[in-house]
């Protein structure tokens, strides 16, 4: 952004008003790149006004392997984001319909899944367990939080046996997978959904592109881990603009809910 309100598109280069921008929730207007999106503007665009309550934004996380600079980085990232943790849960309603919602924030250490993410996402797979609500993740994470050790890894399982317990009912999962979803998250409740949701372009995979080419000594296809090829190769479900996502989620929820 510069003095005059505009920011330059990552993709075309054409300068963007920031109104403009804001107005379309990160999209650009000139080639419709999707920017990222914080996670209280996600809930504001999916969710009817006003129905969003907040359920444990009180609970954060330690240092539980006294990680040298973790307290400090979880302390930018509460004042830098407003947010206390990577992820916003709670229940709000979608043309009408209650949900339990889960929202994650790259901006939050890189949306990483640490102990209160994963508590967080577990805790709204159980309320909607328990009220009798579908449930609706969206996704942006670069995996496993690393300052965490083994707890966070232990959010994998968590998280996957609260949704095996879920989906032995009849209600619904979607999950909204954004720019970027990979690690950890991916592994677990990001992609054990009924129906799985990319925004366009959105990069999705488990270890990046470079790891995979280093490791196996092989170049990789053309758009590899983009949303588009893991639709063409069975991960990906649906592929839908940001703009264009509540009516989907209104008109899906009605089917299945």
């Amino acid at each position: 952004m510069d003095d005059a309100g505009f920011t330059k598109c990552e993709r075309c280069g054409q300068p963007i008003y920031e109104k403009d921008l804001l107005t379309r929730f990160n999209v650009c207007p000139h080639c419709e790149f999707h920017f990222p999106l914080p996670a209280p503007e996600r809930i504001r665009l999916l969710t009817d006004s006003g129905s969003f309550e907040e359920r444990d934004r009180g609970m954060t996380a330690g240092d539980p392997l006294g990680f040298e600079g973790y307290e400090e980085r979880l302390s930018r990232a509460r004042m830098n984001t407003g947010l206390s943790d990577a992820v916003v849960s709670g229940v709000g309603k979608i043309g009408g319909r209650p949900v339990a919602l889960a929202v994650m924030d790259f901006r939050f250490i890189g949306g990483s899944m640490g102990s209160v993410v994963g508590e967080r996402v577990a805790r709204t797979i159980e309320l909607a367990s328990a009220e009798g609500l579908p449930l609706v993740a969206v996704s942006a994470s670069g995996g496993a939080r690393m300052y965490e050790g083994v707890y966070s890894l232990m959010q994998l399982a968590k998280t996957s046996v609260a949704l095996t317990r879920y989906i032995e009912g009849s209600l619904p999962y979607v999950s909204v997978l954004t720019d970027p979803t990979f690690g950890g998250v991916t592994a677990s409740f990001a992609t054990a959904a009924d129906v799985i949701i990319a925004e366009p372009g959105a990069r999705i995979g488990f270890a990046g592109a470079r790891v995979i080419e280093q490791t196996t000594r092989e170049r990789l296809p053309e758009g590899f881990q983009t949303a588009e090829f893991q639709r063409d190769h069975g991960m990906v479900d649906r592929i839908v603009h940001r703009l264009a996502l509540k009516g989907d989620l209104e008109r899906l929820l009605g089917f299945v809910a």
